[in-house]
């Protein structure tokens, strides 16, 4: 085995953890996404050296770290209508 697998494995673990913890929506799927592709990677790794999969490695990296500075939209409701008129809060109920 190769160091390599070894980075691997360690990274998808982490992303792995990582979605477990997170609440269920888009995120959370798209950390999943992340730490598969972790994992094929670290097949990739099992069977020989490669530097083909490091582009593959960076694009996940980059998928991961754009994934922690988002904020989490799964919270906020996603209707047209969510927010209300300015105008409205103030009137009176009669």
């Amino acid at each position: 085995m190769s160091d390599a697998f070894d980075y691997f494995r360690a990274y998808a673990v982490r992303a792995l953890c990582k979605a477990r913890s997170m609440p269920k929506g888009r995120m959370k799927h798209l950390q999943l996404v992340v730490g598969r592709i972790y994992n094929l990677l670290k097949k990739e790794a099992a069977y020989g050296p490669n530097t083909q999969h490091l582009e593959d490695f960076r694009a996940a990296q980059k998928l991961e770290r754009s994934l922690d500075s988002r904020p989490n939209d799964d919270m906020a409701p996603r209707t047209r209508f969510a927010a209300t008129s300015p105008h409205r809060t103030g009137q009176e109920v009669r």
